[in-house]
């Protein structure tokens, strides 16, 4: 007897009725033909009123991940919207209804895992409907997806039952999944919008659930301010790389943001964190009260599809106004040309030259991107740990084990050096 998941397995093979039929898409053309495929009509409209999305979609950039047939893509197209379909492989049903409505529509075969270096830009409104469960990477896929997304996403996939609070997700290894040996995952409804929310979307959202199919809402962008906040904004005091403690970001990392604020808000949780960088909302992953009064610290996703350059970073809950701005570098090389070491002093007596066990050196050609994780320093052999660096300026700790005496300075960025001799550690 086979069991539930097994019976499960079997529920989306359509592909007897595709080939008696001839069309997965139907169709209700200009001229009053009606196609009829395996997805009803009805069912197909029914599934457009799910998607939270404007009813004009004039001046809209739509990219139509495995369209098949493309009855998604031109019925966003007959709503204003300039669209892109984008295929593994050409699907003739596609190319005929284009011809036949006499579309617009930019048709590109391409795999989903060669969009990001295929010079497509950016859309407001990315679908990618029927698509993850034939990914053998499925959160790279939504990355990918969440990338060239400006607004929202619809996800819908194939699904599993599973427990509501545990995400799980059935592997494939050849053809369990209806006999197909591009069905590579079967997730169940939570894990999907867990993925989702791991990729990086701001929120996310389920607008749909059928006993094998979920349909999920993926905004990059948070809910506006609020109109009557309750509170004063919080105070953004750092954001910065957890991993150097610096301000610099590479997109090929998977990296996280940390940020310390000050709020007079208590019992803060993920959920009532908002931040912001340059212009996608970036999701907490995780929060925790500090010990001093009002102060908090908390990590975020970096949001995918960042621009390269400087990019301000700020900070509201849910029920205040955006915090003061800081500013990380994304994706920026660290340009040198040549540095000096024009002095250095006691960072805390600023007597030249010396140092009790802090120090402070002013530095002429560094970056603007500079920071503790791209700065380094030695007196003589000994390597001192970078404080704070910035304003042509750096404060470094001289270690512990460094006895007595002058010493030689060196000073290391971006490929380049500096030196800076007679300084007297006491």
């Amino acid at each position: 007897m086979p069991t539930l998941q097994e019976r499960r397995r079997k529920q989306n093979d359509f592909f007897d009725e595709l080939t008696r039929k001839g069309w997965y898409h139907s169709f209700e053309l200009p001229d009053g033909t009606r196609l009829d495929g395996v997805m009803p009509l009805d069912w197909e409209r029914a599934r457009w009123m799910r998607f939270p999305i404007p009813a004009d979609l004039s001046g809209k950039r739509v990219l139509d991940i495995g369209p098949w047939d493309g009855w998604f893509s031109f019925e966003a197209e007959r709503r204003g919207a300039q669209v892109t379909s984008v295929d593994r492989e050409e699907q003739p049903g596609y190319l005929r209804i284009h011809r036949r409505l006499g579309s617009n529509a930019q048709y590109r075969i391409l795999d989903l895992y060669e969009l990001p270096t295929a010079g497509l830009g950016s859309f407001d409104i990315v679908f990618c409907l029927g698509v993850l469960y034939h990914l053998k990477h499925p959160l790279l896929g939504l990355e990918i997806v969440a990338s060239l997304t400006k607004e929202v996403a619809i996800i819908e996939t194939f699904i599993i039952e599973g427990e509501p609070e545990i995400p799980m997700m059935e592997f494939y290894e050849i053809d369990e999944l209806n006999g197909q040996m591009d069905n590579w995952t079967g997730p169940t409804a939570n894990c999907v919008l867990a993925m989702c929310r791991a990729a990086g979307f701001a929120r996310v959202q389920r607008i749909g659930l059928d006993p094998t199919n979920v349909s999920v809402a993926c905004w990059r962008k948070w809910p506006s301010e609020p109109d009557a906040p309750s509170m004063p904004p919080p105070t953004l005091l750092a954001a910065v790389n957890p991993a150097t403690f610096g301000i610099n970001f590479a997109p090929i990392r998977d990296e996280y943001l940390a940020c310390w604020f000050t709020t007079p808000a208590e019992n803060l949780t993920r959920d009532d964190l908002c931040l912001e960088v340059g212009e996608f909302g970036a999701p907490a992953v995780w929060v925790k009260k500090s010990d001093a009064p009002g102060s908090w610290q908390a990590n975020f996703r970096m949001p995918p599809g960042t621009p390269r350059g400087w990019q301000e970073v700020r900070l509201r809950l849910t029920t205040t106004r955006f915090s003061a701005p800081l500013r990380i570098a994304y994706d920026m090389p660290l340009v040198v040309e040549a540095l000096k070491i024009a002095g250095a002093a006691d960072s805390e007596s600023w007597t030249p030259n010396q140092t009790t066990g802090k120090l402070s050196l002013w530095l002429e050609g560094l970056p603007e991107n500079a920071d503790r994780g791209n700065v380094k320093i030695w007196l003589g052999d000994h390597r001192a740990q970078v404080l704070w660096v910035g304003d042509g300026q750096v404060n470094a700790a001289v270690p512990a084990e460094c006895p007595a005496g002058e010493y030689d300075l060196r000073l290391e960025c971006g490929g380049a050096s500096a030196s800076y001799s007679g300084v007297q550690k006491s």
